[in-house]
């Protein structure tokens, strides 16, 4: 018998609604919920479906809840923390899964490959890390040939950086780094006594380790309190101090009348008409497993960029026989990841310090960008940057588990060590810029559907040597600092042969699958994230990028839909879409 995501549900008939929006916009993501603000802000009427429930932060959030106040300290109702089977931490934000049952994909043989999917109103701004960087002016043109320039530079892109930074709210210095381009900032952060000792170390080996840039507010903005420093980020901010689309720009949407959200919407198809537009949205309504359609002038596709690519490759025609807007081919192709490779270490003097109020924000006050793109001696191209963590983070399940691992023994000799050791690690993670390649894409698996009949993605994922070669090069930057503190590496060097680095996927950072380019006949869209060969079709999310720089992509992504959300008005106004 097939497995239940292979049955497809039996939907006769297909329910039409009779209103026509101007737009619809599929993912509520940042390039969703960026596009569903500014469209809304234009007066524009907006559909927005998403394929999760609705979020209600006083329900969803557990910000604030201490272990003890959990049934099992927030091990599951099965103790699934303890087997391996606790997909997403009990406390974080929701919802994210790397497996959901009724939603599969497969993995080409002899390839690895894990892609996560958040299935909320928000997305994965309600728990991404909130690391703001800017692309920098050779990533948009590429000085060394190896990948293809991008159509469009950073002079251009520079006042939509401003407009996001300036709407989410961004912390951070001026540096006058070209690697790290300067931004319209709120103030920064002060480092905590780990990142000071990591800086000292940094200095010492000539590394530049500067105040980190995050979408956390330092001070109020937008209606936005200014953080309140619990240190509990990722499990959802009931201040809205950290950026996430669901608080900052989907909710004040919904009280201009303009946008009706469809939630449980699971996108099967867009439907073109003999000119080519689309014309309606398709989609599964989970709840009642019928197939409905939502009449549009234009449709935004965020879905995240695989989810994205998915939907044009499976809306086929006769017009359209390998997926709308896929005249090039290039639908699925160019995935990539961002690089990824971690250290950790034990550093003597940050033992037994006294014990204090550590927390700040989630994650770092401080980070190392990119600073040997000068360096013609390196055997890599292309660069990485450095994100760290250390301090007293609140104990939980599982927290002392690699100091038991370390030391024979229980009772109180072992309780002893684990109290000298609390909050005297350090912790470094590169994550670095992949090189798009041919055997890196996802296409549609011809032998699978998921539980709404939808045909589902099949991935095809090689790292190059090029990528071995720059972890490798992680791991003695990441010893060396360490080593420079004082303090010693965690465990044994990687395999030789892979270097430690991640798993493609695993950093979720996926980009690339339906790129952006002057020529129709290589590229997917145009400048604006439109469909060269469908006027009125834009994708918003990280496909349309071009290369995976070594910095992440939620900031771009805002600033590219920001962008293409305001030129998709405009268009529509001028009668063009």
């Amino acid at each position: 018998m097939p497995a239940a995501a292979d049955m497809m549900f039996d939907m006769p008939q297909v329910v039409r609604k009779s209103q026509v929006y101007d737009v619809v916009v599929i993912g509520s993501g940042a390039g969703g919920g960026t596009a569903v603000k500014v469209l809304t802000d234009q007066g524009l009427q907006v559909a927005l479906l998403e394929a999760g429930p609705n979020l209600n932060p006083a329900r969803d959030f557990k910000e604030h809840v201490w272990p003890y106040q959990v049934d099992h300290r927030g091990a599951g109702a099965h103790a699934e923390l303890y087997f391996g089977r606790q997909q997403w931490g009990y406390f974080s934000a929701p919802v994210g899964y790397w497996d959901i049952p009724d939603e599969p994909y497969t993995v080409a043989p002899g390839n690895q490959f894990r892609w996560f999917r958040s299935r909320i109103l928000g997305g994965r701004t309600n728990h991404y890390g909130r690391i703001s960087l800017r692309f920098s002016d050779y990533d948009f043109q590429p000085e060394d040939g190896l990948s293809d320039p991008w159509p469009v530079t950073y002079a251009e892109m520079s006042p939509w950086y401003d407009k996001a930074e300036g709407f989410i709210g961004v912390t951070g210095t001026k540096e006058g780094l070209r690697t790290a381009p300067d931004g319209n900032f709120l103030p920064s952060i002060s480092p905590r006594v780990h990142e000071v000792l990591i800086q000292k170390s940094c200095g010492k080996l000539g590394i530049p380790c500067i105040p980190s840039r995050m979408a956390m507010l330092t001070r109020s903005i937008n209606g936005r309190a200014a953080c309140h420093y619990c240190g509990q980020c990722g499990r959802g901010c009931f201040t809205a101090s950290a950026f996430s689309s669901s608080q900052a720009m989907i909710f004040p949407a919904m009280k201009t009348g303009k946008l009706t959200v469809f939630n449980g919407a699971m996108a099967r198809e867009l439907i073109a008409d003999d000119a080519g537009k689309v014309t309606a949205v398709s989609y599964v309504d989970k709840a009642t497993h019928t197939e409905q359609q939502v009449r549009c002038r234009a449709v935004v596709v965020a879905a995240s960029a695989c989810e994205s690519a998915r939907l044009l490759l499976n809306s086929k025609s006769p017009r359209f026989p390998n997926g709308i807007a896929n005249g090039s081919g290039a639908v699925g192709r160019y995935l990539t990841d961002s690089v990824g490779h971690g250290v950790s270490g034990y550093v003597p003097a940050l033992a037994g310090m006294p014990r204090h109020n550590s927390d700040g924000i989630d994650g770092m006050h401080v980070y190392v960008p990119w600073w040997l793109y000068d360096d013609k001696r390196k055997d890599f191209p292309r660069g990485y940057h450095i994100e760290l963590g250390g301090g007293f983070h609140m104990p939980m399940l599982g927290s002392f588990h690699g100091v038991c691992a370390q030391y024979k023994g229980y009772g109180r000799k072992l309780r002893d060590h684990i109290r000298e050791e609390y909050g005297a690690s350090v912790y470094f993670a590169g994550r670095g810029e992949m090189i798009p390649n041919k055997d890196s894409y996802c296409d549609i698996d011809p032998q699978r559907t998921d539980a709404w009949g939808i045909p589902v993605l099949r991935f095809h994922f090689q790292w190059s040597d090029n990528e071995i070669r720059q972890v490798r090069h992680m791991y003695q930057t990441f010893t060396s600092i360490v080593e420079t503190m004082g303090g010693r590496v965690y465990g044994s060097a990687p395999d030789p042969k892979t270097a430690g680095i991640s798993t493609g996927g695993t950093i979720i950072h996926e980009a690339g699958t339906v790129r952006m380019g002057n020529d129709p006949a290589q590229s997917v869209l145009n400048k604006y994230c439109q469909s060269h060969e469908v006027s009125n079709l834009f994708v918003c999310d990280a496909a349309p990028f071009v290369s995976q720089p070594d910095k992440n992509v939620t900031l771009s992504i805002i600033a590219f839909a920001w962008r293409a959300s305001e030129y998709l008005a405009e268009e529509m106004r001028k009668g063009n879409v």
